[in-house]
């Protein structure tokens, strides 16, 4: 990825610190990405470790995942999207929040896709998309 534009940015946000770790890691792995691909990070639970989401701690991963692609978060319930809003908002620069998408997508499914397009270099509205259609993902093969 050092000779290609910046990738598109990944934040994974959860009520819980040990699920956003876990399904970035399992993202890592699963997709392969190299040390200079997309940037993927956790923002799950509160600072004390229990169980909530935080709009501050949204807003500094959405800074650091940020390269000058965008974002595309992947969050887990309403509640996170609803923080999430808030620091897209009221809480990053305006230049930043223009460039951050909140998908629809599973966050599993949704950071899987959005990880692997954004490390194929694309553009932030193709990440974002395919993220959300990661929700339509038939698993059972039509079983």
């Amino acid at each position: 990825m050092s000779d290609q534009a910046p990738a598109v940015g990944i934040v994974v946000v959860s009520h819980s610190a040990e699920l956003a770790d876990a399904t970035v890691r399992l993202v890592a792995r699963l997709a392969n990405l190299p040390g200079d691909g997309p940037r993927l990070l956790a923002a799950g639970g509160l600072a004390d470790g229990s169980i909530g989401t935080d709009a501050t701690r949204i807003a500094d991963a959405l800074v650091a995942a940020d390269a000058g692609a965008g974002v595309v978060i992947l969050a887990d319930l309403g509640s996170a999207v609803l923080a999430a809003q808030t620091a897209v908002e009221e809480l990053i620069e305006p230049d930043l929040a223009e460039r951050v998408r909140i998908s629809r997508g599973p966050i599993v499914e949704g950071a899987f896709v959005a990880a692997v397009q954004a490390s194929a270099g694309d553009a932030l509205d193709g990440v974002a998309a395919a993220a959300d259609e990661a929700a339509t993902l038939d698993k059972l093969g039509g079983r």
